[in-house]
């Protein structure tokens, strides 16, 4: 046997879904073997990769065994003459195999070998050849020389910034996403280091097989793509001590006492400089528009005070109201709009104007509950709801516009999409879409060859640069049936300037994969739909059932006069409060329930918005859908209000 390809998988199913797909279409002609490692993922992975890709060698594991224990389970096991450790989140073109095991064939002297990697979007990525991570290659990395002069032999050195990436060139390195390797050299030096539980091995290992005689290349001859940032979030703080813990064992392991001191010193160096840029960043982007919105709140209606003072004479405002009035509206208002979702990066506008009136309602009914001598004036409150709506909407805007950090507007807006494909591909593509998006897009068709002569295609991929720019294209979506994945990252790497965001749409699959970089790793459309699953939503949602549950107990003498069966309505109170059942659930048997995360059964459902009766099939799947892709409490909030008469149900 000629090639082993071990994938070590921990919750990135679609990833590992349309990598492998990738993999025996390259494998077509070079015997192979494929190997997956499993770290006790809850995502479906493994039953995914049991129903669809039987051929694989499944390893189950029931623990996280980490990259190095879960590589060498396989590594012992495995016949190839070359072993290859691949990540799920990668895709190869159809002839990577073919071409690097020819170039192997070829150089008996080689013990490794990387390939050109490209991100989502079609840009190199630089970590595809690397040197040894010196105390001078390291302080140059660390401290932004190697940023700053990137092409320097000296300076850029940790990137091989000097090599061509369009050239193949020996290196040190190699990077763990692909790293290929002769079995005989794996022999010779060992396998990976399981002192290392990720980040690291692959530096140790690359460096054993240069200690052992063997020499490390860089082949530019083929590309993969690598969904950098989807297997471990790299911004996160957890991250720079992982990595930087690595750097440590390493230089113990390999450097001087000496040197390995001098290493140590700058890595812990690295790590508490490195971590609190990290904290701080994530704190100045998490708090930075909350503090802003409340200083518009809170100075806005301060001085919607003085000129309310002003207009009518002799009247003035207790000092109470200054002292603890407006702060309290503010935070009201405030915790109103991150209770809805107003405080993500990508924020939908309609959360935060549903936050502010879920706010200002709150606040009316206080007003109406504490006594008289306390009330205030209720324009203040009219004010404070337009006001905080105008201001909120505004702020978000601007930030939208001037590209402030990784915060988006997800407008309802159409987008432009450009699929690319043959005519029954595209259909089945289109439909996803529309399930995954409650609003249609703008659709262009764009044929994969050049021979249809079907009117309704625009023109064909070798004319995508004209086509973006004729229809304004945001998305580019390719059908992997239809095009190669030659194709595919060529095309993607040729406008990797652009700004179009490019997607891929494995075939017979009910997903489409898009990422472009660590600090934006990724997009999956229907797999949006697991909005409802993320606990944030999950809490949210049980908050809200206790809190309306004892609002509706308080409010039964009323509302037994409404419902046909008061008995069935206190039933169904009592189990929403105990966890039960939800107040709001998906409506029926619908086939869409598959595709759903799992929900407790609900009292209603989203169709309780409608006149149900008249919605067909199709229609009330995609409200289905669409309530567990955008959920929010305000949802379930005017669902329960509109469904209030059939809470007996």
């Amino acid at each position: 046997m000629k090639l082993s390809i071990i994938i070590v998988n921990y919750n990135v199913q679609h990833f590992l879904e349309q990598c492998l797909q990738s993999v025996f279409k390259a494998l077509q002609n070079v015997d192979g073997e494929v190997w997956v490692v499993d770290n006790n993922s809850v995502d479906g992975s493994v039953a995914m990769v049991k129903e669809k890709f039987p051929e694989v060698i499944l390893v189950d594991s029931k623990e996280n065994l980490g990259f190095s224990k879960g590589n060498n389970l396989a590594m012992k096991k495995s016949k190839g003459e070359y072993t290859l450790l691949l990540n799920p989140d990668t895709l190869v073109e159809e002839d990577t195999f073919e071409k690097v095991v020819t170039f192997m064939d070829e150089n008996p002297k080689a013990g490794g070998l990387g390939v050109k990697m490209v991100d989502g979007k079609g840009n190199f990525l630089p970590e595809s050849k690397r040197s040894l991570p010196t105390p001078s290659v390291a302080f140059y990395k660390i401290f932004g020389l190697s940023s700053l002069f990137p092409k320097s032999k000296r300076f850029g050195k940790y990137h091989c910034g000097h090599l061509d990436k369009n050239e193949t060139n020996k290196i040190e390195i190699l990077s763990g996403a692909f790293m290929l390797m002769r079995k005989s050299a794996l022999d010779r030096v060992g396998l990976l280091d399981e002192d290392f539980f990720m980040y690291g091995e692959d530096i140790d290992l690359s460096w054993r097989l240069i200690k052992g005689g063997f020499k490390n290349y860089y082949f530019a001859d083929t590309r993969i793509i690598h969904y950098k940032g989807e297997s471990t979030k790299k911004s996160s703080v957890n991250y720079v001590f992982v990595f930087y813990n690595a750097m440590i064992i390493f230089a113990k392991k390999h450097f001087s006492s000496k040197n390995a001191s001098l290493f140590s010193f700058l890595i812990k160096l690295a790590i508490y400089f490195r971590a609190g840029v990290a904290i701080t960043n994530r704190l100045v982007k998490k708090s930075i528009l909350p503090i802003f919105d409340a200083s518009l709140l809170f100075f806005g209606i301060l001085g919607f005070k003085s000129i309310w003072e002003e207009q009518i004479k002799g009247f003035r405002y207790p000092n109470e109201f200054l002292y603890y009035i407006i702060p309290s509206i503010t935070l009201i208002i405030m915790a109103s709009v991150a209770f809805c979702g107003g405080y993500r990066n990508k924020v939908k506008l309609n959360k935060v104007l549903n936050g502010v009136s879920f706010g200002a309602i709150s606040v009316l009914i206080g007003y109406g509950l504490i006594d008289e001598e306390y009330r205030f004036s209720r324009a203040i409150i009219g004010f404070s709801a337009i006001w905080s709506a105008l201001a909120f909407v505004s702020t978000r805007f601007i930030l939208h516009f001037f590209k402030y950090g990784d915060f988006e507007i997800d407008s309802n807006s159409r987008k432009n999409v450009g699929i690319i494909g043959e005519t029954q591909e595209i259909e089945r593509v289109k439909g996803i879409l529309q399930k995954s998006n409650f609003l249609l897009q703008n659709f262009v068709f764009i044929n994969s060859t050049k021979k249809s002569k079907n009117n309704d295609f625009v023109g064909n991929i070798d004319q995508l640069n004209e086509i973006i720019e004729v229809y304004q294209l945001d998305e580019v979506i390719f059908c992997a049936k239809d095009l190669s994945s030659n194709t595919i990252i060529a095309t993607m790497e040729s406008l990797s300037k652009n700004d179009t965001e490019f997607k891929i749409a494995p075939p017979e699959s009910l997903f489409i994969l898009g990422s472009s970089s660590i600090d934006s790793p990724g997009e999956l459309y229907l797999i949006d739909i697991n909005s409802l699953s993320k606990p944030q939503n999950l809490r949210n949602k049980r908050i809200f059932d206790l809190i309306t549950s004892i609002l509706l107990l308080f409010s039964s003498p009323i509302l037994v006069l409404f419902v046909k069966r008061p008995t069935k309505m206190f039933i169904n109170i009592i189990n929403v409060f105990k966890g039960n059942f939800t107040w709001v659930g998906y409506s029926g048997a619908l086939k869409s329930q598959k595709e759903l995360p799992e929900l407790k059964k609900g009292v209603l459902s989203p169709l309780d918005r409608f006149n149900s009766d008249q919605l067909e099939e199709e229609t009330k799947e995609r409200i289905n859908i669409q309530y567990a892709k955008d959920y929010n409490p305000f949802n379930d909030l005017t669902i329960l209000i509109k469904g209030l008469k059939s809470i007996d149900r």
